[in-house]
This record gives structure tokens, sequence and C-alpha cells, in this order.
């Protein structure tokens, strides 16, 4: 998939830098592995952060301040990655939803930048392009139902939203079935260093734990 950033998006944060991973994959329903990871990780950011200094995550702050910057309120509509760390840091167990949600969130979770996991078979066409959110553009957010995107960083494919830092659309969201995946890293802070790491990362949970090569990635701005 080839991705374009915006006009729009370049106006709020001409720093942005994303990544893109895309690979073959065996996904499965749980990984005990995996969850060992992510429950060590938990417990570490909880003798490191609290509810409050969470939002000063450089990554986490940058996204707050894109989302301010495009009309909408980040304590409301709060960043995934915020949303996940603020649910440990509060003693809340993640929801277990299979081995690829759960590692995507594991890497947002470690780098504190919201991440898009798709079905990459569920896109229509071969361009997705980062925009922001209209007013009354339909948008259903994975479990959420109908949400209101007006003022969020989406990407759209050639029918229309697909993700955005708060929430991925159910038309493209990822199954058991799901063989080939697409994964996005939205670095508002513009770190490219940080960006690439966080895509090596994925691609190492990726072969450890969903039978793959780890796929390839690239930069966009």
């Amino acid at each position: 998939m080839k991705v374009i950033v915006s006009n729009e998006i370049e106006k709020v944060c001409p720093e942005f830098v994303g990544a893109s991973v895309e690979a073959e994959v065996v996904n499965t329903e749980f990984c005990a592995e995996l969850w060992a990871e992510i429950h060590a990780l938990g417990e570490r950011l909880k003798g490191e952060l609290t509810t409050e200094t969470l939002k000063e995550i450089k990554s986490i702050n940058a996204t707050r301040r894109v989302y301010r910057a495009c009309g909408k309120d980040p304590s409301r509509y709060r960043p995934a990655s915020e949303a996940l760390i603020r649910r440990m840091l509060l003693g809340k167990e993640l929801y277990q939803r299979d081995t690829l949600v759960d590692l995507i969130n594991l890497a947002s979770i470690a780098y504190g930048y919201s991440i898009g996991g798709f079905d990459a078979d569920k896109f229509v066409g071969d361009t997705l392009t980062l925009g922001i959110g209209r007013e009354g553009e339909p948008y259903e957010g994975i479990g959420r139902g109908m949400i209101n995107i007006h003022g969020l960083p989406v990407y759209r494919d050639a029918e229309g939203g697909v993700g955005t830092p708060t929430s991925d659309h159910e038309r493209t969201k990822m199954t058991l079935e799901t063989t080939h995946l697409l994964v996005l890293i939205n670095g508002y802070d513009g770190n490219e260093k940080r960006v690439l790491e966080n895509a090596l990362y994925i691609q190492d949970l990726l072969r450890k734990y969903c039978q793959s090569n780890g796929g390839s990635y690239y930069l966009y701005r």
C-alpha cells in the first residue's frame, strides 16, 4: 500500500513521520508468551508513570496536541496509546482479542504511538491518504458503533475512512482469518528514529508470535 500525507495534516503537524509495516502472518486466538510480555511491561510502567505524567510522554503529548489543532478534545477522544496505558495504570486488565490485536497493543504501549493494524486484503484500492475527518463523515469504530471523527486524523482508502488514532474501522479490522497485515505507526512527534525503532520492534514481535518473516517497512511523511 502507498501512504500519502495530505496538506491538511502537514499544516497542523509539519514534523509528522509515519511508518508502514506489511507482512504475511498467521493469527491465533491467544499467545501466553506474548501476554507475559504485556504483563511485564505493565508492571514496569506502573512504577514509572501516573495517569497525569502519562500525558507528558512525547509521542502521546504530540498526538494530543494535533487533536486540539484539528479541533478535537483529546480527553474525550483519547488516542489509543494513551487509553491503553491509562487502563494499565488504573489496574485494569487489557481486553484480550487475538494475537495480532494484542501484539499491536503491546507495540503501542511500549512506544506511546497510536498504531493502526489492518487486514490489508480488505482495503479498496492501493493507496491510503492521511487527512482530517469531516463533519458528518460516517465511521464505524471497532466495537464502538458509529463515532464522530470530525476533527480526528483519519486514513482513507478509495471507499472511505479506515483508521484514526482513537479507533480503527470495522470494515478493515483484523480477524483470525487475517493473513496479510498492514500496520501504520503515527509519529506526530516527528521522531523518525523512534518511529523506526517501533517498526522494527513490531517486525520482531511478528517473527516471534505470528509465524512471519517480519515483512517489510517504509517511512513516510
